[in-house]
């Protein structure tokens, strides 16, 4: 009994990143189905913003010097500053997406607490900074993300809390 209790206090932590990194996921989810990728900001068409940040969550949440490119991937195509030819769908993005997920919650599962402050190799931050630096720069762009839904729609998209994945309603896509 007592080994349980510590395997299982050995992983609190990572269990909470792993229910924000659902929620981080299941916002994007919503996001993703409520803008229009054509819609430009900053002088780029939000697919370009999307991909960038699904992307840098890709490549950096776990790390990014053991990193491969999606097979779809081309020069540019995840910068804000520099335009690219290739155009990505819904259905691209949401595909992208679900790999990520995928990915990131395998690697979750494969962590206890201990390892949150290990430097993965060739990194110069512990795992929980590099997890940290990605929901922060995730939820800066799915907020400007957003705010081109409700500029457009005077519809504010469903962002959903960390509650709201234990009980709370998270059917539709508007508030």
């Amino acid at each position: 009994m007592c080994i349980a209790w510590a395997i299982k206090m050995s992983r609190e932590l990572v269990e909470a990143i792993k229910r924000n990194t659902e929620v981080l996921f299941t916002n994007a989810d919503i996001m993703l189905q409520t803008c229009d990728l054509d819609y430009v900001l900053c002088d780029m068409p939000l697919y370009k913003h999307v991909y960038h940040m699904f992307h840098s969550c890709d490549q950096w949440y776990i790390n990014p010097t053991q990193y491969t490119e999606p097979k779809f991937h081309v020069p540019n195509l995840n910068s804000l500053d520099i335009p690219s030819e290739k155009k990505l769908s819904k259905e691209e993005l949401a595909a992208y997406l679900a790999d990520i997920r995928k990915k990131i919650m395998e690697y979750l599962d494969s962590l206890t607490d201990e390892m949150l402050y290990d430097i993965p190799e060739g990194c110069s931050n512990n795992r929980l900074c590099m997890i940290i630096s990605q929901f922060r720069h995730f939820y800066a762009h799915l907020g400007n993300i957003n705010a081109t839904t409700i500029i457009e729609t005077n519809l504010w998209p469903r962002v959903i809390g960390t509650n709201g994945m234990c009980g709370k309603s998270t059917e539709g896509l508007y508030e």
